[in-house]
């Protein structure tokens, strides 16, 4: 059975559930599509079919940097990453459509990240009949068109900036023949690949041969020293994502559509910002230098760069020919925040095209949960009748970061009695339904959405929505900010919060108190996170226009989604604290006159909701005396 024939069984397995969903549901559509010109999605740098020499598949790679040492070795576990799986995934297929049915083109910017090697090589094209309900859609792709980001992707990259005696030679030259010239910031995958297959990284061969007693390095392959391949810099060029079909209009303050004559907007702080993990990271304490946060990332000591904490060290070959033994060899693991999808992929298509095993997937699934629980703290605090759970952040960006839609950070409480039942809950998840309780907890996530112009110009209302294409507002960014954050630097990247002023310059941390109900003797406290809301996959499944559940990409990611515990929320962090009573309002461990009066001087101040319905009535006055009489009881 051929590969395709393959992915299509797969398909079919799960076909039933598509054509009952679309029975019961059917297509909830009908936005105006924006007439975005192609030109809006282009970015400077190396362009399709520029590359003098062909990009190496990774399977060739493999060869030398795969088969000897799962733990260590670059291909093992690169491949078992979102990073080698990004053009596979079923969620991505399922926005991409969306996106393409609301705005001309965009599938280009998208597929640039996802697909790079694809993109290189010319394979993104287009259906140009403008008298076609398919204009500006890409064409479809081939399984050999679905491969990530990929070896030589990453190790043929070229710094844009050149430094004199430390970049390599070559890259003089590279970057003086652009014909676009030099990309102005690194965003939206515009990046500039060498066109002869010279490879770069961060070592020096030669001289770990020669220190190994074996003379220079005996030239596999041509290769350069690198130090942008540990910078930042080189991870913002797709971790950074505007939609460049919108510019910023500072007379109107907001973002407007480009115009059918305007020129598109080369600066991506002019663009709509629909991610920027590499300016917040910018703009925090890691970027200035080496945070100490004793190894929580891995065995660095202290962490700067992305690839401090996505990349820890090992001890090991970086190749099955090497013979020097490293301290400080890259794991390729680039671990995230991605809970489940690795799952799917590795249901939807045969593992010899994606190069995963069924353990490879658990194990770095079971990385980016532990990379997910490294990245905060929580503190519990009881003071009178409220108790406040503090969420720290020790990423180094906002918490959580990234991809905004359907994803998303929430505070669970669970209040219990002198038994141990729970007697009140903040923040319920529902784990069959996957349904959350939001309107008396804490969600941390950005909201985006288009601004009342242009929902009329489209056809939709002016509020958030999950249709990235048509989105130039943001509605909320609650997201924690990292060490180091400073209000008017983070606006100035658009790494700031909405609404402005939620943190102060320097907080890294967030504060939400709940009031403690009667009877409460404990509290348990969850911080979840959360991949792919419920709210997000029946918008992908209901919003795809495609008939056919064997190849409607919303109803198979869908499918997926119910298939793999519905994204399953994963425990950042959980801490249980013992209550006193809350009628002992001082926190003194006893229940005594003293308690009424401070309650009393509480309330006049309009600080005593010992109900915790919102507000300081007369009514807490008498649940609390009531509480104070009965000692608890």
């Amino acid at each position: 059975m051929g590969q395709s024939a393959q992915k299509q069984r797969r398909y079919a397995e799960v076909a039933w559930v598509a054509l009952i969903a679309l029975a019961v549901v059917g297509i909830a559509f009908g936005t105006q599509p924006l007439q975005s010109r192609k030109v809006n999605f282009f970015n400077a740098g190396t362009q399709p079919l520029q590359l003098t020499a062909p990009l190496i598949d990774p399977l060739q790679c493999s060869f030398c940097h795969g088969g000897y040492d799962d733990e260590n070795e670059p291909y093992y576990k690169w491949t078992h990453s979102m990073m080698a799986q990004s053009g596979r995934d079923p969620i991505f297929y399922a926005a991409l459509a969306i996106a393409e049915q609301d705005a001309s083109y965009v599938g280009e910017a998208c597929l640039r990240c996802h697909t790079p090697s694809t993109w290189v090589r010319g394979r993104v094209k287009f259906d140009n009949d403008d008298q076609s309900p398919e204009f500006g859609k890409t064409l479809p792709l081939t399984d050999a068109d679905q491969l990530g980001v990929s070896c030589s992707i990453c190790h043929r990259m070229v710094d844009p900036v050149y430094q004199p005696g430390v970049s390599p030679g070559a890259d003089a030259a590279i970057l003086s023949g652009l014909t676009t010239g030099v990309p102005l910031n690194p965003h939206n995958a515009n990046f500039i690949l060498d066109p002869e297959d010279r490879r770069r990284g961060p070592f020096d061969l030669d001289s770990d041969w020669q220190a190994a007693g074996l003379g220079p390095f005996p030239g596999f392959h041509d290769w350069f020293q690198s130090p942008f391949h540990t910078s930042s810099r080189m991870c913002a060029t797709c971790h950074e994502v505007s939609t460049p079909h919108f510019k910023w209009d500072p007379q109107d303050n907001r973002y407007a559509l480009i115009g059918q004559t305007e020129q598109p907007q080369s600066d991506k702080y002019n663009q709509f910002p629909e991610q920027r993990t590499f300016s917040e990271w910018g703009t925090s304490l890691f970027a200035i230098g080496p945070v100490n946060l004793n190894g929580r990332f891995g065995n660095r000591t202290s962490v700067s760069s992305c690839q401090d904490c996505h990349m820890p060290k090992a001890t090991g070959q970086g190749c099955a020919l090497e013979p020097p033994t490293r301290t400080n060899l890259p794991r390729h693991e680039f671990a995230g925040a991605n809970s489940w999808v690795l799952r799917a992929i590795n249901f939807l298509y045969p593992q010899t095209v994606t190069g995963m095993n069924d353990m490879g997937v658990d194990e770095s699934i079971a990385r980016n949960v532990a990379m997910l629980q490294a990245a905060s703290d929580l503190q519990l605090n009881r003071s009178g009748a409220t108790l406040t759970a503090r969420i720290i952040n020790f990423s180094g960006h906002k918490l959580p970061t990234g991809y905004t839609e359907g994803r998303r950070m929430w505070i669970n409480v669970q209040f219990k009695n002198a038994a141990g039942q729970v007697i009140a809950e903040r923040g319920a998840y529902d784990f069959a339904t996957a349904v959350l309780t939001e309107n008396d907890t804490k969600v941390y996530e950005a909201k985006l959405g288009p601004d009342a112009q242009l929902a009329a110009q489209v056809g939709t209302a002016a509020a958030p929505t999950f249709r990235l294409a048509i989105s130039n507002k943001i509605y909320k960014d609650n997201r924690i900010p990292p060490m180091g954050f400073n209000n008017a630097a983070a606006t100035a990247v658009q790494a700031g919060h909405v609404p402005p002023g939620q943190y102060a310059d320097g907080q890294y941390w967030d504060d939400t108190p709940f009031a403690i109900p009667a009877g409460a003797r404990s509290a348990t406290v969850r911080v979840y996170h959360q991949t792919t809301t419920k709210e997000y996959i029946e918008f992908l499944r209901d919003n795809n226009t495609d008939p056919n559940p064997m190849t409607n990409e919303g109803q198979i990611a869908y499918n997926m989604w119910a298939q793999f515990g519905k994204s399953t929320p994963v425990v950042l962090d959980e801490q249980s604290i013992t209550l006193a009573c809350p009628c002992d309002w001082n926190a003194n461990g006893q229940i005594d006159v003293p308690d009424i009066f401070q309650f009393l001087n509480d309330w006049f101040a309009s600080n005593a909701d010992f109900n915790g319905d919102g507000s300081s009535t007369v009514s807490d006055i008498f649940d609390f005396l009531n509480c104070w009489f009965a000692n608890c009881a």
